[in-house]
């Protein structure tokens, strides 16, 4: 008896379920995935509060503000995308019961993150002179760089995050994770507030006081995560600060192989919405706003299948991991069934209340917003089918990724992105004459041409060699 539950206790442990039905592969998903769906509007949160306080400040700080984060973005969610590695290597590590590599990954995790951040944040520095060569407003481009030259060395928190987030992850902690990013979300509120504005005693720093809350939020979130990696019981066992200076060269090799096809998607997908902003900024200002209200509704509904995602990634890697081919299929079947189901329940509200939504952004009582709101209630029409090819994009990329195929996907979203989708959008939008629901076809229909070849890619994992034992 005591040797069963000695089995089944390692089992647990090593995410292999004593159970292998479709029912017990569904709610170990959902337990995984729920934390990091509310973790994931949490860290939209973050930004946000900042835009409604840079807000309160005046439109030429929040113009400054956006001008700062949107240069910011694309190495942040890049540097992100390559660290994110971690997660199913660790994750496979986790099946397989290699405990000695979970270290060794976290650890080189954590140089990947160091590195990044080493090389990122000079360019970061460099706003002034990229912007003024675009051509940017200089005095908007003054205040951007107040707010970058605080900001960019948040990256190093921030991408270490990340390599402590992806262990936390791959053993279900996730719990662990929204607690953390809650508070982060709370203490930057706080210390934005009262530095942005000078409040209770503190110099009013504008845009510098928005930029130390967030680097100092990230140093606390990261701080949080080791103290917990390194303290609780469960973790503690890993030792991953132990002998940290010493290198794994191929483990840190790996991680930048399949993670380097993850940053440059992700950027690629970041850069498909920035092009189609500046295609909307040549139409008018009331479809750039009415295309702000509809992607921001569209990011919302996001979260929930991008923490289905990362969840799928968890599940399939350890199934790999421990070479259970038949729970490969069903981790990823689960996760894309229940992404399937919460993005046909938010199309259907987009389609039925989108002028009703779009209300809670623009004030219906002020004349100036009308044309504004009929636009955008347009958009979330063409939006509700957008959010089904979305969501399959995307849970279908991170089951791939659950199986360390990167750069096949890397190459087949960047081509649905850019030959397919910003064509489209182009041609409806500015040559046929649709304008911003041609646009927002045009990406309705690059994310449909990802979606389509991910899911056969998935579906075909055996024909194409990508469920070889791990060496």
């Amino acid at each position: 008896m005591s040797e069963q539950v000695t089995v089944a206790a390692n089992a647990a442990d090593s995410g292999i379920s004593t159970s292998s039905g479709w029912g017990a592969e569904l709610r170990a998903t959902f337990a995984l995935a729920w934390p990091l769906v509310i973790a994931q509007l949490a860290q939209n949160a973050l930004h946000t509060t900042d835009v409604i306080l840079l807000g309160w400040l005046g439109s030429s700080y929040l113009a400054a503000g956006t001008l700062a984060t949107t240069f910011l973005m694309p190495f942040l969610v890049g540097g992100i995308g390559i660290v994110g590695a971690v997660a199913p290597l660790v994750a496979q590590a986790r099946g397989s019961r290699n405990i000695k590599a979970v270290r060794r990954i976290v650890r080189q995790g954590c140089w990947a993150a160091i590195a990044l951040a080493i090389v990122l944040v000079p360019i970061v520095l460099q706003i002034k002179p990229i912007y003024i060569a675009l051509g940017q407003d200089p005095q908007a481009t003054d205040m951007a760089e107040q707010f970058i030259q605080i900001a960019a060395w948040s990256l190093f928190p921030a991408l270490g995050i990340i390599a402590f987030r992806s262990l936390l992850s791959a053993f279900d902690a996730t719990r662990v994770i929204l607690v953390i990013t809650v508070a982060g979300v709370v203490l930057n509120a706080a210390l934005a507030y009262v530095l942005i504005f000078g409040h209770f005693g503190f110099p009013r720093l504008e845009l510098r006081g928005a930029a130390i809350a967030t680097l100092v939020t990230n140093i606390a979130m990261l701080v949080m995560m080791v103290a917990y990696v390194t303290r609780q019981r469960r973790f503690k066992r890993f030792n991953v600060l132990m002998r940290f200076w010493k290198p794994d060269w191929p483990r840190f090799r790996e991680i930048f192989r399949i993670g380097t096809p993850i940053g440059l998607t992700v950027v690629a997908e970041v850069g498909l919405f920035t092009a189609a902003a500046l295609l909307m900024g040549r139409l008018g200002t009331d479809e750039v706003a009415a295309h702000a209200i509809a992607l921001q509704c569209a990011s919302m509904a996001f979260m929930v299948p991008l923490g289905l995602g990362i969840a799928a990634t968890v599940r399939v890697g350890m199934a790999y991991g421990r070479g259970d081919m038949e729970a490969v299929r069903k981790a990823g079947w689960t996760a894309f069934a229940l992404g399937a189901a919460f993005m046909t329940l938010s199309c259907l509200l987009f389609l039925t209340l989108g002028p009703v939504i779009v209300t809670f952004f623009l004030d219906p009582r002020v004349p100036e917003n009308a044309n504004s709101l009929a636009l955008a209630a347009s958009f979330l029409i063409v939006a509700g089918v957008f959010q089904l090819v979305d969501g399959a994009q995307v849970v279908a990329a991170h089951s791939l990724r659950g199986l360390s195929d990167t750069k096949i996907p890397m190459f087949l979203a960047i081509f649905g992105y850019w030959a397919v989708g910003l064509p489209i959008a182009y041609v409806l939008g500015l040559v046929v004459g649709w304008r911003g629901v041609g646009i927002w076809i045009g990406l309705a229909a690059g994310l449909a041409f990802v979606a389509v070849v991910l899911v056969i890619r998935f579906a075909m994992r055996e024909r194409l060699g990508l469920l070889q034992p791990r060496s």
